[in-house]
Formats: C-alpha cells, sequence, structure tokens
C-alpha cells in the first residue's frame, strides 16, 4: 500500500478504542500463565517449538517476544535475534546458521527477526543478488516443511503496522534516551521505502504462506492489543494441555548452630542510592 492510503499491509491504520491498562494486565497475566502450563508441557513431552516474529520496524515485535518470554524458563525458552552474518557466514549455505539455533527436545525458540531477513531488509537495501533472492524464495518452503516433517511446530507472525503508527513509534524513540539504540539509520531509511517494503512482503507471503507454515498476521497499531492476540493465539495453535506438577511445600529451617558471620567492615557493599531518593523527598 501507498503512503497516501495509511494503511499497512492491506490492514486499516489507526488502533480502535484503546484497551484499558487494568484490562490488559488481568488478561496478560492470565495468558502468561497459560505459556508456564505450555513450557512444561513442551518439557514434558520432548516438543520443539519455533516461533517467528517478523515486521516492519517499530512494528512491536520485541516488545511481544518480551512479554512471551517474561516468565518462561530462559533454560528451555531462548530468544534468538541474530547479528550481521560474518565473513565466514556469508560463505555458508543461508539457513546454516539459523539451523545452529533450532530447539532440541523441550525447548521453545523465538526468533526475533529470523531467516526473513533475506525476504525483506537484504533485498530492500540491495544486501543480497537478485539471485540469491530468487533462491530464498525457492528454498524457503523447502526448508520449512523439513522442519515441519521432522516434528518442529513452527509459527509465524507478521506484525503489520500502519505508516503514521511507525513514524510516530519513531520520534518517540529519537526523544527518548532510553529508547535511541532501537533506531538505527537502517530504520529511518524503512521511511522512506515504504512501498518497496510493501512489495516485498507481499512477494515473500505469495511463496512463503504455506498450508504446512502459514503467516498469521498481527495488526500491531495498538501494542497493547497486538500481544493479547499473539499470545491468545500461540497457545490455541499449539495442543497443549496442564501437566500434573509434583506439590512442593517449604522444609522446616534447623535451629541455629554456631555459624557467626563476618564482621560487615570485612566486606564492600553497594552504596545505598535509594536512601539518597528518599532524603531529597
Amino acid at each position: 500500500m501507498g503512503r497516501k492510503s495509511g494503511k499497512a499491509d492491506g490492514a486499516a491504520a489507526g488502533a480502535a478504542s484503546a484497551l484499558p491498562r487494568a484490562v490488559y494486565e488481568r488478561e496478560l497475566y492470565r495468558l502468561q500463565t497459560e505459556l508456564v502450563k505450555l513450557q512444561e508441557w513442551i518439557r514434558r513431552e520432548g516438543v520443539r517449538l519455533v516461533v517467528v516474529f517478523e515486521g516492519r520496524d517499530a512494528a512491536g515485535k520485541g516488545g511481544a517476544i518480551q512479554r512471551v518470554a517474561e516468565h518462561l524458563n530462559p533454560r528451555l525458552a531462548r530468544t534468538v535475534a541474530l547479528p550481521r552474518p560474518t565473513e565466514r557466514e556469508r560463505t555458508q549455505w543461508y539457513f546454516q546458521r539459523y539451523c545452529a539455533h533450532l530447539p532440541a527436545a523441550g525447548e521453545i525458540t523465538l526468533f526475533d527477526r529470523s531467516w526473513y531477513n533475506r525476504a525483506g531488509v537484504e533485498h530492500v537495501m540491495g544486501f543480497c543478488t537478485d539471485e540469491e533472492h530468487e533462491r530464498f524464495l525457492r528454498q524457503c518452503p523447502v526448508f520449512e516443511r523439513m522442519l515441519v516433517e521432522d516434528g518442529i511446530l513452527l509459527l509465524k507472525y507478521w506484525f503489520s503496522v500502519s505508516d503514521a503508527v511507525q513514524e510516530q513509534r519513531f520520534r518517540r524513540r529519537l526523544e527518548d534516551p532510553t529508547r535511541r539504540w532501537k533506531l538505527s539509520p537502517m530504520d529511518l531509511e524503512s521511511l522512506t521505502r515504504w512501498e518497496a517494503y510493501s512489495r516485498a512482503k507481499d512477494e515473500m507471503f505469495q511463496h512463503t504462506d504455506i498450508r504446512e507454515a502459514p503467516w498469521h498476521v498481527v495488526e500491531s497499531d495498538d501494542k497493547r492489543k497486538a500481544r493479547l492476540n499473539v499470545i491468545a493465539h500461540l497457545l490455541s495453535a499449539v495442543p497443549y494441555r496442564e501437566v500434573p506438577r509434583t506439590r512442593l511445600s517449604l522444609p522446616e529451617r534447623p535451629p541455629a548452630t554456631s555459624y557467626q558471620r563476618p564482621p560487615r567492615n570485612l566486606q564492600s557493599y553497594v552504596p545505598d542510592h535509594a536512601a539518597t531518593l528518599l532524603r531529597r523527598g
């Protein structure tokens, strides 16, 4: 879609009425509790789950991934956000470095961007050749069918954001010193290449929206709704069940013996910065 339309990837721009924070936080906690149950089922059953998060810059992928992973065991649920490939990796089969991060039995891998870089930023910005791009579009469905055939559960989410909301988020990142790291010259370049990215996404969907691993579009002009929607869909897409857990109880603390703590002045303590705030009060 073009800039004049104010629409993103076929989705109507502009969020509907905002979701109240209390409603959002209550449902988020409920869904995150279910994610913990999902992870325990995956661990017990030896399931392998791969979730791909893609979309335009500032579409809310990172925030959604953070909420998915927030209460999961980081030893079993890993977020993978790969940097630029090294010179050695550039000479490998394109999918090779992603294969190294696929889950083993009982594990979850969340890809914060994935092999689809080749269909998006690499293609639009000219970081790959036309031949490499065309080869990717041919091989990607084969690669994903191989993953599914081998028993991996593969879910793919595309976060759709309108051009107006994307620009607003970019401006907030420019003004907020804690968010400036999220903004790169490459991100700003996406503002001037909106239509090029739209065409690249449409072509990518045409080749890779396959029955074995379909794309699921997440409307993300409203971040709260997007997070709830993607987690709810993820839970509905995996046939998990609650696994009975061993009931735990705190043991009685044994009575003190002759242990004596060393004098405090023999150790270095972090200064009490919080106390200075109270004094400023």
